[in-house]
């Protein structure tokens, strides 16, 4: 069985090529422009991961990150911020409210690809 991701963030075009890339790499990904859709596909189908922009319409990312560690087996949690001066400040944050790992924006697909395999080795998967 793939490892599952569910990728949040507002920028579609960024959206879409985190989602092509992490799928070439064998991981099923489901995206959500936002917060409360994120939630909605997280509640009806659990993944592994989750990676979460901070900043989004809707419901932003820490409130995603505070909602989902408050469940019985929160999943991972990656969140990325490109919030400009308060970057790091919102990361910070993220951490806080329980995110395992953070990523500022801009950066490579290869080091998120390398952070998600990494984060994902930690736990089981059942052979397909």
């Amino acid at each position: 069985m793939k490892p599952r991701i569910l990728l949040l963030d507002d920028e579609p075009e960024l959206r879409s090529a985190l989602r092509d890339r992490l799928s070439m790499e064998g991981y099923d990904v489901q995206t959500a422009p936002d917060g409360r859709l994120g939630l909605k596909l997280y509640y009806e189908n659990p993944v592994d991961l989750v990676i979460t922009d901070v900043l989004m319409p809707e419901m932003d990312g820490l409130e995603v990150i505070r909602i989902l560690c408050g469940t019985p087996s929160p999943p991972l949690i990656i969140a990325m911020s490109g919030g400009g001066s308060r970057d790091l400040e919102f990361l910070v944050e993220a951490t806080e409210f329980g995110a395992t790992r953070t990523l500022s924006k801009p950066f490579l697909l290869d080091d998120l690809v390398s952070l998600v395999k990494d984060l994902l080795s930690s736990i089981p998967h059942p052979s397909a």
